[in-house]
């Protein structure tokens, strides 16, 4: 009878670890801190004709405000960067 007891008790607090440890792993808690200031706003890039496009299905979304360095993903596959000469308006 001892044993039971002592093997419910020992199985709880594996339980009980292991499920704590998910709820951290989750929620965050000891990432690394943005090296970056809080205050940081983003920058403006809209003069710079950055893109990020889709190679699956050729989706195209303009970078005009760039904050945080992250590749999105679309498709399932990380879109790539690409860089293109400014147009003349001067062609218009």
């Amino acid at each position: 009878m001892a044993f039971q007891i002592v093997g419910a008790v020992v199985l709880f607090l594996l339980i009980a670890f292991l499920g704590i440890t998910a709820v951290r792993a989750v929620s965050g808690v000891g990432r690394a801190v943005d090296p970056r200031p809080p205050d940081a706003e983003p920058e403006d890039v809209t003069d710079l004709d950055v893109f990020l496009v889709c190679r699956e299905c050729g989706t195209e979304f303009q970078v005009t405000r760039l904050g945080e360095v992250q590749v999105p993903r679309h498709c399932g596959e990380r879109m790539e960067v690409v860089r293109r000469p400014a147009a003349d308006p001067t062609l218009n």
